[in-house]
């Protein structure tokens, strides 16, 4: 389980080269910032590294981590993900959100009627969806995060206020 003070910024996506690189898959507005924010965390907080990039290469950023010096060890931490401390992060403007902060927020619709919670968000390339799973729902409903479907987002009371598009419902 995740700490809750800790942000996922990134993952390990594989070795690189003999000498221990790893090759990052940085989940920062500016890639190169994650390495900004360390030490970061394994998702049990078990172990921590300092980041150094390297080079930017093919679908992310080459970069050594501390304790890490050859290629089997770096093969060993493929697919893990990196979490910093929220406290290294920047404060975000009022309109964005991390995603770790919606997860698990209750869903209503405009008319307060409870619809489920918010059970991840996935990005593939066209903007943030919603996956929302609910009481009967057999399959999990994605929602586009935008303003016209997601007017409200209350960290405060934990939930987001959803205007269904026509035929949803």
């Amino acid at each position: 389980m995740a700490h809750p003070d800790r942000i996922c910024v990134g993952a390990i996506a594989g070795s690189f080269g003999v000498q221990g690189e790893v090759r990052l898959k940085s989940f920062c507005a500016d890639p190169e910032a994650m390495a900004d924010y360390g030490p970061l965390w394994t998702e049990d907080g078990t172990r921590s590294f300092t980041i150094k990039l390297t080079r930017s290469v093919s679908g992310g950023l080459g970069g050594r981590l501390s304790g890490v010096a050859t290629k089997e060890q770096a093969d060993a931490l493929k697919g893990v993900s990196l979490y910093a401390d929220r406290d290294r992060l920047p404060s975000l403007p009022d309109d964005e959100f991390y995603h770790a902060d919606l997860i698990g927020l209750t869903v209503q619709d405009s008319g307060g009627v409870e619809i489920g919670t918010v059970r991840a968000v996935h990005n593939h390339g066209a903007g943030d969806l919603l996956e929302i799973l609910g009481p009967g729902m057999k399959s999990a409903l994605l929602l586009p995060f935008t303003l016209a479907v997601v007017p409200t987002v209350d960290l405060k009371a934990g939930k987001v206020i959803v205007d269904l598009p026509e035929g949803l419902d």
